[in-house]
């Protein structure tokens, strides 16, 4: 038996471990993959941490918050595998329970008005709150406004009596897709940025404030966004660390290495992320709230809600 036999016995030997463990990414399509069914014990529970929180004086005026999602649901990894992605539900749905409760009309767009992807293995099918603020978004999600139809015939109307106080981001993989260099969600963020709006980010959400860099789709406007600096840069937040985005693959949630990690560009950028795990962090930095991942998602909707009450009350 030669090298190349041994490590051929030696591969097969750690897949047969590995499946026996629940550690091989799940196929559910040819060549299309959700997590493990390991993982997904750890990562996707079946109950949040969502905790019903009472706001004293819940908000009555008429600004709403703008939810930006994913229109995109797989993610090519560098072996060529698909993640079938899209937002995380409870990155989604647990801020949105709080928007509720506090007061907020949340209205839904992706970039061109085409259904929002949801991570449904993520779903946390024993969470009945969860569950009921989904089933009262479903239409939303699968009819959202567009992010080009907005910058393109609302966005300039607005400026004297705008209806939004906050871009709201969840995350999930999906928010790397489509996202991070759709350029009309950089007019957007950059506009929001200049009406000084609120922007909540969580986990992978981050990953779409990269939008912000792009050069502007007129080359010929002398304010061309690529002459300034990134509209973030000096803030401090906290996101999904890379370093456990590289570590995923070794235990089946992701089927491959990512093509690429925006925190990395982020800091590039001169974005500080402060957080070295997902442990359930938050922060707020001026007005940009952020959150490290599902499991922050409670105390970032209640950080943002609490934000802009303080501010809009």
């Amino acid at each position: 038996m030669n090298m190349q036999d041994l490590l051929d016995k030696a591969k097969n030997t750690v897949d047969k471990a590995k499946d026996t463990l629940g550690l091989e990414p799940q196929e559910v399509e040819a060549g299309i993959y959700i997590p493990s069914k390991s993982s997904l014990k750890i990562a996707a529970p079946s109950k949040t941490n969502y905790d019903n929180t009472e706001y004293d004086t819940p908000y009555k005026g008429n600004k709403k918050i703008m939810m930006v999602c994913t229109e995109q649901q797989y993610m090519t990894m560098e072996n060529g595998n698909k993640f079938d992605t899209g937002n995380h539900p409870v990155e989604m749905m647990v801020p949105l329970l709080h928007f509720k409760k506090a007061g907020f009309e949340v209205d839904v767009f992706t970039p061109t008005g085409e259904p929002v992807k949801v991570e449904q293995w993520a779903m946390p099918e024993d969470d009945k709150d969860v569950k009921a603020i989904y089933s009262e978004y479903e239409s939303k999600l699968n009819n959202p406004k567009s992010i080009a139809g907005f910058v393109a015939n609302d966005m300039a109307d607005s400026d004297g009596n705008n209806e939004y106080a906050a871009i709201f981001i969840p995350g999930g993989h999906g928010a790397m897709l489509g996202l991070p260099e759709d350029n009309n969600l950089g007019e957007l963020l950059r506009w929001g940025h200049d009406k000084d709006l609120f922007v909540l980010a969580i986990c992978h959400g981050p990953a779409a404030l990269l939008a912000a860099n792009l050069e502007s789709p007129d080359s010929s406007n002398a304010d061309d966004n690529t002459k300034r600096d990134f509209i973030f840069k000096g803030y401090k937040m906290v996101a999904f660390p890379t370093s456990m985005d590289k570590q995923m693959p070794k235990i089946g949630y992701l089927p491959g290495p990512m093509p690429w990690y925006f925190a990395e560009k982020l800091e590039d950028l001169g974005v500080t992320i402060s957080n070295k795990l997902a442990s359930g962090q938050t922060h707020q930095d001026r007005k940009l709230i952020s959150g490290d991942g599902p499991l922050a998602a409670n105390d970032f909707g209640k950080m943002s809600a609490k934000a802009l009450l303080k501010e809009l009350g």
